[in-house]
This record gives structure tokens, C-alpha cells and sequence, in this order.
């Protein structure tokens, strides 16, 4: 029944076309990830005009016979260095709509696309056991990466475990904080600490690596505050000048009652000392003295990511839901 589905690519995107993707991603995520909230218009705007840093995107609009919005997708394709191989999906299709050929309509076009720009890699996240999963797994995605979702409920904290944790003595160790950029006299160290996310469990994703410099940081933290989001940092300094760790938190446009996990990381040389703890700790503190409006904390681990997943569990975050990587070697033309 594709016939009958009528696909646009996005351009000048205009406030109708904004509110026709908001209306299929509503209905997607509430029909596949209850409980979670979908972005708001104003942050769909964002997402259009202010890509994310090393990154541009292709958008299509799926309407029916009747031309309402029946299925969306976003390819984002990363630009950096080491990463240009790759491309990144976001596909929804309204519920009421599935079943008539859309969503693989959608991918057709968007593999085709890949193969136009020289991408080898095409990645998509789904829930764990949803209609996206299954759909994936029908159309020779593998699945690279098993996430599991946590939340902390700031309401709920065990205050005495996060106090002692931010209060313990790192001998040798400061923490430093910062709202947006991060400080001149900051920014080079800050960007070798970065380096360190490079060894995260990715599985079998073909995800690249990314150079981090002090411009990068910059331009990155200017992305988000182009977008309307706030981002917070949380950094532990060893006594020599050189950042041992640090935590990132994004705040949503708006004043949205869920915070996001950004990076956390601990370079290499100074792991072992508690150091991820004593920042995400220090963060928690942060939130709950500075943004009462925050009432809860949305990260992500892999599963066999067990150190950082033990982290979060001593400080009170519990598992919630569960997402899959999948990836698509995309063919040759």
C-alpha cells in the first residue's frame, strides 16, 4: 500500500512541518516507550536549525491520501574526521498508520541516501522488544549494543550515601564546575579528558573515534546553547593541572522535570581512585541546589558496561527500560 504514501524531503522547514513531525513522534513514542517524554515543538525547531556539533541532516516527511503526516525520518550524517563513514537513523511511523508499507518505504529511501554520501554505516536505536526492534531485525540490521536506561528520582535520593560521597577526600583531586563553556585556563584539559570517552563499550558498533581540541569543546558547548539547552559540568582536577574526570548534564529547552546523562569519563591514568563516583555525586548535589525544577535523571549504560553501572546503582539510579543498537552495513552502490 506504499502507493499511497507520499515522501518529502525537508528543507526551509516551516512551523507546519515542525508540527506534523511533533505529531508522529508523539504518537510513536507514546504507543512504544510509555512514560517517556517525547521533545516539545520548540525543541523539534532546535533539533532542524541547530544540528548537533560534526554532524549535518537529510529529513524526509511521510504523508498519506489524505496528506496528513504519517511517518518521519532523520539521517544524521557525522562530518569529523574518523566518523565520516557513518550515519545515524531516527524513524517513527504513527501507529494508527503501520503496516501500509511506510516505515520501509522510509528506509529504502534513507539507505539510498547513505550509498549517495559514501556511508558504510547506518545506525538506529529501538526499545528493547517494540515494533522497532522487530523491524530492525527484518531488515538485516545487527544488533551491536544492548543499552540498559536508568533514572534517578531526585525526590527519592538517599541523601546521606550522595552526601558522604561528595564529601570524601580525593588527596591530590579538586572539583571544579561550570554552566555552558568551559573556562579558558580549563579548556585544553578538558578537552584531553574528553579523549577518554574514545574506550567506552560501544559493542560491535562501527562508531569511530572523535579528536577532541580546545575549539571543539568550545563549539560544542556553543551548539547547545544555540539549542535553548543548558549544559552543567562537573570536573575533578588533579593537583597538576590536568583533569582527571568529569560528568555533563543537559537540562532540555524549556523546563522540562528530566535532566539528561551527557558524558561521564575518568582518564585512564587517574581510574581506580572513585573519582566517577565523587563527580556524579557532586552533580546530584548541584542539581538539587540549583534547578528545583529538575525531579529526575535519565542515563544510559551498556549492559556490559558493569564499573559505571555499579556507579550509578550506589548512588540510586534504577534500571527502567532497555534499547538496542542496530547497525546496517549499508552495500555498495
Amino acid at each position: 500500500m506504499s502507493e499511497h504514501i507520499h515522501l518529502t524531503p525537508l528543507h526551509d522547514v516551516s512551523a507546519t512541518d515542525v508540527a506534523a513531525w511533533h505529531q508522529v513522534v508523539a504518537a510513536s513514542m507514546a504507543h512504544d516507550l510509555p512514560g517517556v517524554p517525547s521533545p516539545g515543538l520548540e525543541q523539534i525547531h532546535a533539533q532542524f536549525t541547530k544540528p548537533a556539533l560534526g554532524s549535518r541532516l537529510l529529513t524526509w516527511l511521510a504523508t498519506g491520501a489524505d496528506g496528513g503526516p504519517v511517518g518521519i525520518a532523520r539521517l544524521r550524517l557525522f562530518t569529523s574526521p574518523g566518523r565520516d563513514h557513518l550515519a545515524e537513523l531516527e524513524l517513527h511511523v504513527d501507529p494508527a498508520h503501520r503496516r501500509q508499507g511506510t516505515g520501509s518505504l522510509l528506509l529504502s529511501t534513507v539507505v539510498a541516501a547513505c550509498r549517495d554520501e559514501d556511508r558504510r554505516s547506518l545506525i538506529v536505536e529501538a526499545a528493547a522488544d517494540s515494533p522497532g526492534n522487530a523491524f530492525c531485525e527484518k531488515r538485516d540490521f545487527r544488533q551491536a549494543l544492548a543499552l540498559d536506561h536508568l533514572i534517578l528520582r531526585l525526590d527519592q535520593l538517599d541523601e546521606a550515601t550522595v552526601l558522604q560521597v561528595a564529601k570524601a577526600e580525593h588527596s591530590g583531586y579538586r572539583l571544579t564546575g561550570w554552566t555552558g563553556t568551559a573556562p579558558d585556563v580549563l579548556a585544553d584539559a578538558f578537552a584531553d579528558a574528553k579523549n577518554a570517552m574514545n574506550d567506552m563499550p560501544v559493542g560491535d558498533l562501527d562508531y569511530g573515534n572523535v579528536a577532541w581540541d580546545a575549539d571543539r569543546v568550545r563549539t560544542m558547548a556553543q551548539v547547545i546553547a544555540d539549542r535553548g539547552d543548558t549544559l552543567l559540568t562537573i570536573a575533578a582536577v588533579h593537583d597538576d593541572g590536568t583533569m582527571a574526570g568529569y560528568t555533563e548534564i543537559l537540562l532540555p529547552l524549556g523546563s522540562a522535570p528530566r535532566a539528561q546523562q551527557y558524558d561521564t569519563a575518568v582518564v585512564p591514568a587517574h581510574r581506580g581512585h572513585g573519582l566517577g563516583l565523587w563527580v556524579k555525586a557532586a552533580m546530584v548535589r548541584r542539581l538539587r541546589a540549583e534547578h528545583a525544577g529538575v525531579v529526575e535523571i535519565e542515563t544510559d549504560n551498556a549492559e556490559d558496561n558493569v564499573h559505571m553501572l555499579a556507579v550509578n546503582h550506589r548512588l540510586g539510579f534504577r534500571s527502567y527500560r532497555r534499547t538496542r543498537e542496530f547497525q546496517l552495513d549499508v552495500p555498495a552502490a
